[in-house]
């Protein structure tokens, strides 16, 4: 068995079916891991949200923060951004079921060495910790107090983690570090203004993964959501947004060996 990782599809449905055709992928034995972001901007989010969903237990998906945002959308907890693509979504026939569908995807995901994730880990977390942090959010997505907790979900604050957080201040760090994240200070505090290169980092922070003392660093994360990283293979770490919304490419690695599959994107996902 063979297991492809594929960066931030953001409705890009041609490219992922393009990419697909030169993968040595065998869905009744391999999996493909998705970074989460499956929708929004690209021209194909209700279509793409459909494939993946057919895929069943070929495909692991996490959520990203785009994923989130249109199941705080469809209840009323956000407004739709410009150059959002999710009304299709919202009004097509199967909404409910995928949007249920979306609502029990995990944060992370980790098997053996690998663990998969949106955007990145805090510095004091160990990737077992993370598991279980990423589990209180799921049980919340799933359950009963969902729609309570999608009103608070948004926030920037609290901006670092603390053992004593709790109720909703917990869950949203938890949200933030594991779908926002890309910089930190040296002690786990977040910031998310920065979108842009790490050589244009703001002062006293760094690159999540970069932060001495990383509690994860005893597994191989892979992430995307930082387009503007893109491609970074390195020991203990795998990114792989390389920015197929932006005209750039989609990018698939096969976990056991790392090598390497990519298509050209055409701007706007095509």
């Amino acid at each position: 068995m063979a297991t492809y990782a594929i960066g931030d599809l953001q409705g890009c449905l041609a490219p992922l079916q393009r990419l697909l055709r030169v993968l040595p992928f065998d869905s009744t034995h391999d999996r493909l891991w998705f970074t989460g972001d499956l929708v929004n901007r690209g021209p194909q989010s209700l279509e793409t949200l459909r494939f993946v969903r057919s895929l069943g237990d070929a495909a692991i998906t996490v959520l990203g923060n785009h994923d989130l945002h249109l199941l705080a959308v469809s209840e009323g907890a956000a407004r739709l951004h410009r150059g959002d693509t999710l009304e299709e979504i919202l009004e097509a026939p199967d909404a409910s079921e995928l949007l249920d569908w979306l609502r029990g995807l995990p944060l992370m995901h980790v098997e053996g060495r690998f663990a998969l994730v949106h955007a990145g880990l805090l510095p004091q977390w160990t990737v077992p910790q993370a598991l279980l942090l990423a589990d209180e959010v799921r049980e919340m997505l799933c359950g009963p107090r969902f729609r309570k907790w999608i009103q608070r979900m948004y926030g920037n604050h609290p901006d670092h983690w603390s053992d004593e957080l709790e109720g909703w201040d917990r869950l949203r760090v938890i949200v933030n570090a594991m779908t926002r994240l890309r910089i930190c200070t040296a002690e786990g505090t977040m910031e998310f203004s920065h979108k842009g290169e790490p050589a244009r980092i703001p002062p006293g922070y760094m690159p999540w993964f970069e932060a001495p003392g990383r509690r994860s660093a005893s597994h191989e994360i892979v992430f995307g959501h930082w387009s503007a990283l893109g491609w970074r293979d390195q020991p203990g770490l795998l990114a792989i947004d390389t920015g197929c919304l932006w005209g750039r490419e989609l990018t698939a690695v096969r976990l056991e060996d790392r090598q390497v599959w990519r298509v050209q994107c055409l701007e706007g996902g095509g």
